[in-house]
């Protein structure tokens, strides 16, 4: 009875048109998300922070238990060795390490490309014999954080510990949480196929407390990466400065551009992609064509009730979901540009007639046959994306995001004769007198 209701009931998802003169008004209500923390949530993660911080190891134990409901006599229970990596992979049917292994090294593939173009270390000498440059060194140690409560997601350890890998990461630390108990033996496998170095089956603020200020068994890292509930994000924000850290992810989002030519139901298929993450994820289509959207439309509701997720997909098109009739494919990348979605496909027959318009996204998914989760698992560039808008100003997680660079300097006597008296004048300008003295006393004709 209740698949019968379901199937005649119309998804109620915003419409909205560009043309409407309430628009803007109507568009604000849609993109607005609040990413606020709950004071609550806040307080609780302190604590734990300042617990683990404080108490190591005996704090992680006691909050494994209380949070993941996962009792054990010590730390070592808690540690995945590479044998037991090893073992799951293993374990596997063939169709799914072939998957893993096939994704894997695409994913490496682009990371390499990637280390070519950005991590490169470079100097010259100018014309008085100064040496300047740049060098380009991997972090030590990492920690890489892998959701598994709700969901497993083997494709995270993938995405953020092959371009730790390829940036020349000696040590990646992989947390990741495992409620009563529960392994995914696809997420350990990845962690093998990932050359992922240590393990260990703990989650939630304490996790990111662990790495962040180690204990006498999870060693401290260097930086943070990966998605995780509120707990966890909170969790980064707090530690940021004692490590680095990737991204504060918001919500799962998608955009879709459409000029009218894909399938309908792909489309409609596409926004449940992102839709079904939860309640609070966001999927918008801009098009152009008005009866395309009703297509569209027809095909959510004719597909909706054959989703196991039907429920959370239903929550989080009509809270935070939106087709929106645009006047033109150029309208709607402005539109886009606005939004500077995570996911952005382009789902037109000529997909390069519109990219170069396109200035903020997270990833840009070309043509009809790209589909958004295609990118999630092995397309190869990295499925960690910029939310919230901050793909205005932020990248995905990189190879670049597992390095950093020192200048170098060598300055030649010739040089110092030049530079010295430059300096001196700026220095004194600002009141520093010993930084001026320092580059004077290196000139030739100083006093002595």
């Amino acid at each position: 009875m209740k698949s019968e209701i379901l199937t005649t009931m119309t998804v109620a998802i915003r419409h909205l048109a560009t043309a409407q003169p309430d628009f803007e008004t109507a568009f604000q209500r849609v993109l607005h998300w609040s990413a606020e923390t709950d004071s609550a949530i806040e307080q609780r993660v302190a604590d734990i922070l300042a617990d683990v911080r404080t108490r190591g190891d005996a704090a992680v134990l006691e909050y494994t238990a209380r949070f993941d409901h996962l009792t054990v006599g010590g730390m070592a229970a808690l540690e995945l060795g590479q044998a037991e990596l090893q073992a799951a992979f293993d374990s596997l049917p063939a169709m799914q390490r072939e998957a893993l292994e096939s994704a894997a090294r695409r994913v490496r593939s682009y990371h390499e490309r990637q280390k070519q173009a950005t991590g490169v270390s470079w100097q010259y000498r100018d014309e008085d014999g100064t040496l300047l440059g740049q060098k380009v060194t991997p972090l030590d140690r990492v920690g890489i954080y892998v959701p598994g409560g709700k969901a497993a997601y083997p494709s995270s350890v993938l995405m953020n510990a092959i371009p730790a890998h390829v940036a020349g990461v000696a040590e990646i630390i992989m947390v990741v949480p495992t409620p009563k108990g529960e392994k995914n033996p696809l997420v350990l496998a990845a962690a093998h196929v990932a050359g992922v170095s240590r393990a260990f089956t703990i989650g939630g603020a304490q996790a990111v407390a662990a790495l962040a200020y180690g204990t006498a068994t999870v060693p401290k890292v260097d930086k943070i990466t990966g998605p995780g509930n509120a707990y966890v994000a909170s969790a980064k924000k707090h530690v940021f400065g004692t490590v680095g850290i990737d991204m504060i992810a918001g919500p799962s989002e998608i955009l879709v551009l459409a000029d009218g030519s894909t399938p309908p139901d792909w489309v409609a298929m596409d926004l449940f992609s992102q839709a079904e993450h939860d309640e609070l994820a966001q999927s918008i289509l801009l098009c152009p064509d008005a009866a395309y959207i009703e297509k569209v439309q027809a095909e959510i509701d004719r597909l909706l009730p054959t989703m196991p997720r039907a429920d959370i997909i239903r929550a989080s098109l009509e809270g935070r979901g939106a087709l929106i009739l645009t006047r033109s494919m150029e309208e709607a990348c402005d539109i886009s540009n606005r939004i500077a979605p995570e996911h952005l496909e382009v789902s037109s027959h000529e997909p390069h007639r519109w990219e170069p318009l396109l200035k903020h996204a997270g990833a840009i998914f070309l043509g009809a046959y790209t589909s958004e989760s295609l990118g999630d698992y092995c397309a190869g560039p990295n499925h960690v994306l910029p939310t919230s808008g901050t793909a205005r100003f932020s990248s995905p997680l990189g190879v670049y995001d597992f390095q950093k660079r020192s200048s170098l300097i060598e300055v030649s006597e010739a040089g110092a004769q030049v530079l010295g008296k430059t300096a001196s004048v700026l220095a004194r300008g600002e009141g520093l007198q010993a930084h001026a003295q320092a580059a004077e006393f290196r000139l030739k004709d100083a006093a002595s």
